[in-house]
């Protein structure tokens, strides 16, 4: 398996005009997150607290009617680090998939830089924000039999072990009491398998992220590696969709459905070419159409 070195860090904050860059032949313009961040978006139904820190909030979003609707739980990226980005990147997103009649739950978390975040706070301000919707059910027209998680890039990895976390051991200080099970996961550009990735962290992210985010090496904190590793918990019992394209190539893509399907899971790679790393998140950008797609299907199937 193999991740694409593009020096994620750059690709996150470089200007707009870098991004703004004339295609070739074959490539339609890249856009970054201040293309993303001044894309119009809707007004959020409620902004609501899961938790005491100020950035354990999420966006509501609900469509026209008496529901209930389906709900997909919508997770920004950024290298799990402070300072590369928030939910306002994926609000865009969180908009269009509301007007296609699903509701969204766009959160933003602690990460590390962020007080208490890295392990296990980034983590548990996952599956707290995932475990609110139990609470907002009580007053919106939630369906919590279809519920999806959807992550760009860091948040992939946290879509797929939001599923997952279930199977973690009842006594992980990560897993929770009583998780919320989801119906599906959809994974944009971002890892399944965090031992593919080591080692390339730096290159990716501009500096070492994972000694960072679980306190050492691997060899060090071998059981905060595997209870973060979406696939050493395969099956999930759910289908996961994998959207490769930079930074996720298709053969790394390709190689976690493949153990996906062995382990006995439902697994579909959706490979955009000329995507870059940010595109397939504007509702504007051709490649959004084949990710809405698989979104609002995963939303609305029988389970």
């Amino acid at each position: 398996m193999r991740y694409r070195s593009l020096g994620l860090a750059t690709v996150l904050i470089v200007t707009s005009t870098a991004w703004a860059q004339t295609p070739s032949d074959n490539q339609h313009a890249l856009i970054g997150p201040p293309q993303l961040h001044a894309l119009p978006v809707t007004a959020p139904t409620l902004v609501e607290a899961y938790g005491p820190d100020p950035l354990q909030i999420g966006e509501l979003r609900l469509p026209a009617g008496p529901g209930p609707f389906p709900v997909v739980m919508v997770i920004h990226g950024g290298c799990w680090t402070k300072g590369y980005e928030t939910l306002a990147g994926t609000a865009p997103l969180a908009s269009a998939l509301t007007d296609k009649g699903v509701a969204t739950w766009n959160i933003e978390y602690r990460q590390v830089g962020d007080t208490r975040g890295g392990w296990p706070g980034t983590f548990q301000d996952w599956g707290a924000a995932l475990d609110h919707l139990r609470v907002l059910a009580r007053t919106q027209p939630l369906d919590l039999k279809h519920v999806v998680t959807v992550g760009h890039s860091a948040g992939a990895h946290a879509a797929l072990w939001l599923a997952a976390r279930p199977r973690l051991p009842a006594d992980s200080e990560v897993r929770g009491a009583d998780p919320l099970k989801v119906s599906a996961a959809v994974a944009i550009v971002g890892p399944g398998d965090l031992r593919t990735l080591y080692g390339f962290d730096k290159d990716i992210c501009g500096r070492p992220i994972f000694v960072n985010l679980f306190g050492g090496a691997p060899d060090a904190q071998a059981g905060r590696y595997r209870q973060a590793n979406p696939i050493e918990w395969l099956p999930l019992a759910v289908p996961q969709f994998m959207v490769a394209s930079v930074v996720l190539e298709p053969s790394a893509a390709q190689a976690y459905a493949a153990a996906a399907q062995s382990a006995g899971d439902k697994a579909t790679v959706i490979t955009l070419e000329n995507a870059g790393h940010f595109n397939m998140l504007s509702p504007a950008d051709p490649t959004w159409a084949p990710v809405e797609a698989a979104i609002l299907a995963a939303a609305k199937a029988e389970q």
